[in-house]
Formats: C-alpha cells, structure tokens, sequence
C-alpha cells in the first residue's frame, strides 16, 4: 500500500513538474524572437504581424501583455473546448494592466497623464454627486470614459439608497477593483499595433503649430471595438452665431473632436431657427474664439497633462498689459467669473467700450492709432503691439459677448 502510495505521489510530482516545465518552455519558445512564435496560433498572426511593423516592433509581447500561468491555461481552455472567439479583443483588465506597463518606457509621459484630468478614475467620474445631479448615467457614457469597459452602466454601478423616476444616484461602483481604475488608459488614444517607425528624440524642438503626426495616435471606438487612426479621423467646421471660425489644420485635433465634441443647435434657439451650423463652445466643446481664433489645441494644452498654464508665455510676455502674471491668470473655462477663459477671450472683454483700429506701425513696439473704432470715444491712442495685433487680425468679427 505504501509502495502504491509514493508512486501515486511520484506521479503527481512528475506530472506537476511536466507540466511547468512545458508552460515554462512553451513560454520561452513563444516569447522569443519578439513573440513569432505566438504568431502559431493562427488568431494572433494579425496582432504580431500588426507589432513588428509599429514603432513597437523592438518591444517583446510580454513586456506589455499578461503572462501569468492562469493567462496560459485559460488560451489553452479555450482551444481545447473550439472556444476561440473570431475576433480578438482586449479585456477591460488587459487595457488597464497594459497602462502600468506604458510607465516602464514613457515615464515622463506617464507621470503627466496621471498627474492630469485624463487619468480620471471610475469613482471620480461615475460617483460624482454634483455631476449625476446635472446628466442621467447612460451607457454612451463609455463612449469615452471607459471605452474599454466589458458591460453596461448596469454591471459597473449601483444605487446606495433607493432611486426615484429620475435615477441620479448616488452611486457606487461594484466593479471589483474598478473604482480607483483610469477611465481613459494609454490604449483610449494611442493604438500600439498601429504601423510606424520607432520614434527618435528630434534634433530640435518640433513647433506646436504643425508637428508630425505620431504614429500611435487614434481614437478606439467602443462600438467598433477598434482604434481609428488620427489621419482618418476629420475636424468640424465650427461656428460662432453665423460666422464660420478659422479651425486651425493640426490634425491631431481630430483626436481631442471625438470627446470634446460640439452639438448641433437646440430646437428652438436662435441658432437652430436661423440655420446656423454646429456652435462653438456647445456640449463639451472647447474650440479657441476670440483673439486665440484658429490655434490647435496643443498650442496650449501639453498633449498628456493638459496643463496649460505654462503655455501663455510661449506667445506673451511674462505680465500681461494689464499687469497681471499670464502664469497666475485664471485661464480656465471652468471658472464662469474669469475674463481670462484662453477658449473664448475676446478684444472686447478688456477694451469694454470699443476696440481702437490700428493704422500704421511707429517705431518700437507700438501703433500708432489716429482713428479710434465706432463708439470707443477714443480720438488718438498708442496701444502696444501684443493688443492691437488682434485687432486687426480680426477685423469686424469682434463681437460682443459669446453667443
């Protein structure tokens, strides 16, 4: 009975120790030479061709895929019992887990997108009392927080006291492990199979107003559940009332359009009664009017923090005309009191009683203005060039407030 016993044990270690032993080497052959071997299983042919044609193509898979024996067993599974899906997706896990393994390459970028509003977690998003008392939680919600996620506004949130008609929370995620989870992970704007070159630090600084375009860039749309790439994307034609703006030509812009989108005119408004097109500044839109008329949204806004603080004093100087620091303003859109708002500051927020038009340049730094514009009561002014510039940018599509 005991020889029978140890051999049963003997057994069980043998096969234990095939069987890791197999993982192990399964694991070594799969792995080397950048992943060709996962390439064996005919459904992943596509994303290992698709990697070593990226800018990635240096990059072995499972320095940014799970390679856990439970990930291994559950492939296995799924081949045993023909359970292999036609399509191969990544989880909502894998594209969290995938953000921590962005950090080991892109430090820099990583800790400014998670010092930034894009890293926002579930919990702030869909636990947000004084948001759920303005919008309904909704499943297009996801379209861009939480695009990644496997399941409805059902499986992530639940009511912590009975709901009225009106279903405004609040709520609590019941998600395990979700709540703290970025809504918009690395993998929400850049598609890594995409095909490109590996980037190379440029030898100069590249100008905000048109850089290449990163290969990586793309918007992954939920309902496709597939990155559009930022070429194929398009930027609207916006408007202010029934003027058509100048939309700046960065295509990256294309990108930052899926989210913060305009909407076309409420019945009933105006806007909608006269014809006009999609206005600036609806919805969750943030589109420059005013004297920052056709900048690209990354003249200001750093593409991973979206800290534009910093920006004002790579077009001004240090203090603006009105004495006030331009790093200190409060430049936010957030803030309903700021005259500063760098989306919508118009001439006519500082220059209340009507803008001067400029007529010829003196010396220095400054035009001379012999005839004041309609209704400005001014007769003969010398305003400083970083002013009047705007002025005559403009022209007559100085308006008063925004619409």
């Amino acid at each position: 009975m005991k020889r029978l016993l140890r051999g049963l044990i003997a057994g069980i270690i043998c096969v234990a120790l095939l069987a890791v032993g197999g993982v192990w080497g399964a694991s070594l052959y799969y792995t080397s030479n950048l992943g060709s071997g996962c390439a064996n299983c005919h459904e992943m042919a596509e994303f290992v061709n698709g990697a070593h044609a990226s800018a990635h193509r240096g990059v072995n898979c499972v320095q940014c895929h799970e390679n856990t024996l439970r990930m291994k067993l559950r492939h296995i599974r799924a081949h045993v019992a023909g359970d292999v899906p036609e399509a191969i997706r990544l989880r909502d896990v894998d594209a969290l887990a995938m953000t921590a393994s962005c950090q080991g390459c892109h430090e820099q970028e990583y800790a400014s997108w998670h010092a930034g509003p894009h890293s926002a977690t579930y919990r702030q998003i869909f636990t947000d009392p004084k948001q759920n008392t303005k919008q309904r939680l909704m499943d297009d919600c996801f379209r861009c927080h939480g695009m990644h996620f496997d399941g409805a506004i059902r499986d992530l949130v639940e009511p912590t006291e009975p709901q009225g008609p009106a279903l405004r929370g609040p709520w609590r995620i019941m998600r395990a492990g979700f709540a703290d989870q970025p809504t918009m992970p690395c993998v929400a704007c850049h598609w890594i199979h995409c095909a490109g070159s590996p980037a190379a630090k440029p030898a100069q600084r590249i100008s905000v107003a048109g850089p290449a375009l990163d290969d990586s860039l793309a918007f992954f749309d939920r309902r496709e559940r597939m990155h559009y790439a930022v070429a194929a994307l398009s930027v609207p034609q916006l408007y202010d009332r029934d003027v058509s703006l100048k939309m700046s030509l960065d295509p990256r812009q294309a990108l930052c359009y899926q989210c913060h989108a305009p909407r076309l005119p409420d019945a009933g408004t105006p806007a909608a009664l006269h014809g006009w097109g999609p206005q600036a500044g609806s919805g969750d839109d943030r589109t420059p009017m005013g004297v920052h008329e056709g900048l690209s949204c990354f003249a200001c806004h750093n593409g991973h923090s979206e800290n534009a603080r910093a920006s004002c004093k790579t077009c001004h100087g240090k203090t603006s005309e009105c004495g006030l620091d331009v790093e200190k303003m409060d430049t936010t859109y957030a803030s309903a009191s700021s005259r500063h708002n760098i989306h919508w500051v118009r001439c006519v927020d500082c220059h209340t009683h009507g803008v001067p038009r400029p007529r010829k340049q003196v010396a220095g730094d400054r035009m001379q203005v012999t005839e004041a514009g309609a209704g400005s009561g001014v007769t003969s002014a010398s305003l400083p060039l970083s002013i009047t510039i705007f002025a005559e940018h403009r022209g007559p599509q100085l308006r008063g407030k925004r619409f």
